[in-house]
């Protein structure tokens, strides 16, 4: 006869639990829905959360607009998935659709956890691509203002400013993806209003197939300036993301040897679109190591490790999230001022499933907890200094950024490192 191993028997056990709670999960018919339903079931940071979750799920399936087969039977699953994972509550965690620039976003940066499928969904080359210019809109009060204009992009190139009330492409209202479908090299007509009761202006943009995270690392690069005001050399970067590869290095050699090496404190900005990154990303800002290179015997210079010394002012809003939040955070441990609004309040961690219709669910898969027992989900970091952005009709103004230019202006003028400013209310509550 022969025996399993403790191990295997264990195995084992855990394969029929686990088949015996799938076949207790609520069931609606509907593919894609279930398929939810069981991912959350089996992955969800939270035990706690599922029984209330599950119960969420059921009632969706008995009432009368619940997920079912038919015609109506997409719009139905979306429409009760959104319900239930919202009943969730926590960041992280969503549906994402190919019609939306946050679909092909994260599927780069979430494009190890879906290799198995990544190809097919981005043919030929496995390669994440959408077709757009670089600009990502928000909804205000029934109307589609520019939230972001990606730095270095087509929207940038042409013009368009956050702020700016989008009415049409082409005529057409406008779509996140759809807007630009099969019109990449051609350019489209975008009407907008930029001030409040102004006559609508045309503005003629081109469309590109983007490629997420190298359109990021361009925008970090092309962020970056050296401000010069009141006798003063004030460097600035965006940090869009920490998903890309090489961003964070393009800016420690901006600061070492590069357009920003001249600078005499620096403004960071963490109003990002998504996190990532590894939990010690600040520490070029903050780290105590000394800056090192590594010389070769011909002389070529590569730069091995670098840490800013003079001072720095960061930017935070409720963009500033995930990784970017950890970013904030470590600054602001390191007594950085932050200027701005409360950051988003999103620190766990995230994983990404593609589902039977190809659409992305994001699903919280782990806690975050910093220290013993400091949570930021769903608390966020308070500014030292808060400045209000108000989006409509901005006009590509950006008070956030002038506040923090000025503080930084204040600290070089008192001669400090920049790390002094006091907090307009406690930063977080346990």
């Amino acid at each position: 006869m022969r025996f399993l191993s403790t191990g295997s028997v264990l195995t084992v056990f855990l394969i029929l639990a686990t088949a015996a709670r799938t076949e207790d999960l609520p069931r609606s018919g509907q593919p894609v829905f279930d398929r939810v339903i069981e991912l959350v079931n089996a992955n969800f940071y939270d035990a706690a959360a599922i029984d209330r979750f599950n119960a969420a799920a059921r009632a969706q399936i008995n009432s009368g607009s619940g997920p079912r087969s038919g015609a109506r039977a997409p719009a139905q699953a979306t429409e009760a998935i959104t319900s239930v994972l919202a009943n969730l509550g926590v960041s992280h965690t969503g549906r994402f659709t190919p019609d939306t620039i946050d679909y092909f976003e994260l599927s780069d940066i979430f494009r190890f956890a879906i290799r198995d499928d990544v190809r097919r969904l981005f043919a030929p080359d496995g390669e994440v691509r959408y077709p757009g210019i670089g600009m990502v809109t928000l909804a205000v009060g029934g109307r589609r203002f520019v939230s972001d204009v990606y730095d270095g992009s087509a929207a940038k190139k042409a013009g368009l400013l956050v702020g700016d009330e989008v009415l049409s492409v082409d005529g057409l209202p406008y779509r996140e993806i759809g807007s630009f479908s099969d019109k990449v090299g051609r350019s489209v007509d975008i009407r907008l209003r930029r001030y409040r009761d102004a006559e609508p202006l045309s503005v003629r943009v081109e469309v590109e197939r983007l490629r997420p995270l190298p359109m990021f690392e361009h925008a970090i690069e092309q962020s970056m300036v050296l401000d010069e005001r009141d006798g003063r050399t004030i460097g600035y970067v965006r940090l869009w993301t920490l998903s890309t590869r090489d961003g964070l290095d393009l800016v420690a050699e901006a600061l070492s040897r590069g357009r920003l090496k001249d600078a005499e404190g620096l403004v960071v900005d963490l109003r990002g679109r998504w996190g990532g990154g590894s939990a010690d990303a600040a520490e070029f800002l903050v780290g105590g190591t000394p800056t090192f290179r590594l010389v070769s015997r011909r002389g070529d210079v590569t730069l091995a490790n670098f840490r800013w010394q003079k001072p720095v002012v960061a930017l935070i809003d409720e963009g500033t999230r995930s990784g970017l939040e950890l970013f904030a955070y470590t600054l602001r441990q390191n007594s950085v001022p932050l200027v701005g609004e409360r950051t988003a309040g999103a620190l766990l961690a995230g994983r990404a499933y593609v589902l039977p219709d190809d659409s992305l669910l994001e699903l919280a898969v782990s806690d975050a907890v910093i220290g013993d027992d400091l949570r930021l989900e769903g608390v966020g970091i308070a500014p030292d200094i808060s400045v209000a952005f108000p989006l409509a009709y901005a006009a590509g103004k950006d008070p956030q950024r002038e506040a923090a230019l000025r503080v930084m202006g204040q600290l070089l003028d008192a001669g400090t490192k920049g790390r002094t400013i006091p907090s307009s209310e406690p930063a977080m509550t346990r």
